[in-house]
């Protein structure tokens, strides 16, 4: 049972971080990409 209650606090603020690296990890890659179109052009 107190695993459970751990795993729900550990689940919350490591959503959050997930979050903040997903959106980090889209805006390199979105950057990569117009570096590259930048270039072909």
């Amino acid at each position: 049972m107190k695993m459970g209650g751990s795993k729900r606090r550990v689940s919350s603020k490591g959503l959050g971080a997930v979050l903040k690296e997903q959106r980090a990890k889209l805006y390199i890659i979105r950057r990569c990409v117009v570096m590259l179109l930048c270039w072909h052009d």
